[in-house]
């Protein structure tokens, strides 16, 4: 995540270094915010369930039960992230096996471009 993202200002407003011009990201999941008001306080979650679970996870921090540096993922999220890595490796394996087979190069950029989705998506932790 960029130091924008994960840097909070002194006052607890939200992430330092982004001008109100520019999207920011979810403190919990990474997504890009969109819709923001030039009025009042920056968002600093994409929704109530990241919010909820950033919430949870500084209680938990604060009771002793992680270390600081803990990510914590529902096996569901889990799941979810394995099945994009998994997605990353066959969109991989893909454009090894053309450029083996010396595909031409509009099927290569395709195969190109689908690995660039797959990992984008992969991006996400949550």
């Amino acid at each position: 995540m960029p130091p924008s993202v994960t840097q909070l200002d002194p006052v607890g407003d939200g992430p330092v270094g982004r001008s109100r011009d520019q999207p920011g990201r979810c403190l919990w999941c990474g997504r890009e915010l969109v819709g923001g008001t030039t009025v009042g306080r920056r968002r600093r979650y994409c929704a109530q369930a990241c919010r909820q679970r950033a919430y949870e996870h500084r209680h938990a921090l604060e009771r002793g039960d992680l270390p600081v540096d803990a990510v914590v993922l529902s096996a569901a999220e889990r799941d979810d992230l394995a099945d994009r890595l998994f997605q990353v490796r066959c969109a991989a394996e893909d454009v090894a096996t053309a450029v083996d087979e010396a595909a031409p190069r509009q099927d290569l950029r395709a195969l190109v471009g689908e690995l660039l989705l797959a990992a984008r998506a992969a991006e996400r932790i949550r």
